[in-house]
């Protein structure tokens, strides 16, 4: 009987040190998240919004191969839009050439996506604070949420897929606003 109690107790001792130290969980490869401003012509904010997204595993498996295995790395990363119309889902299978759940928004003035340009890295963070992403509006559109791949093609279909985050609702732009957005990769 005190073997059973004993057992019991070690087992209930070790699930809440577990809890406590998260022992046993993995952590996420570097996630992203991306601080969106909608600024109207005038420079007025009009709205903003912050997400978190998730790292596909495209995204995962270039990480994998670039960092720990030393093949091929571009330190080339572009932020592109997710349209609004006919989103259904964004997925951890998701790749550039097969997102059946959404397609790019493209309504803003520059013939490519905007570049990431990266700050140094510090305590298991990076960010783009300094030079954020901005698309210049150059048309009425709503938009669904924003992702990171390797090709700087506006509607391009090649490049690795990092991540993709959408907004809790629909986000409305117009002609003559600037979006600007902040990306910030965690290693945490």
């Amino acid at each position: 009987m005190f073997d059973k109690i004993r057992t019991k107790m070690g087992a209930v001792v070790t699930a809440a040190l577990a809890a406590l130290n998260h022992y046993g969980e993995r952590e996420p490869a570097p996630c992203a998240s991306y601080a969106f401003e909608c600024r109207s012509a005038d420079g007025a904010l009009k709205w903003s919004e912050d997400i978190t997204n998730l790292v596909t595993t495209a995204g995962k498996t270039d990480l994998l191969d670039k960092y720990f295995r030393g093949s091929g790395y571009t330190a080339a990363w572009f932020v592109g839009l997710i349209d609004a119309a006919g989103f259904t889902a964004v997925a951890t299978a998701d790749t550039m050439a097969s997102h059946g759940g959404w397609t790019e928004a493209v309504p803003y003035a520059s013939g490519t996506r905007p570049a990431l340009t990266l700050s140094a890295a510090t305590s298991g963070s990076i960010d783009n604070s300094a030079s954020k992403a901005a698309f210049t509006i150059n048309a009425t559109a709503l938009l669904k949420g924003a992702f990171l791949n390797t090709d700087s093609t506006k509607s391009g279909s090649t490049g690795t897929l990092y991540s993709a985050g959408v907004f809790a609702a629909d986000r409305a732009v117009q002609s003559g606003d600037v979006l600007s957005v902040q990306v910030t990769l965690q290693a945490s």
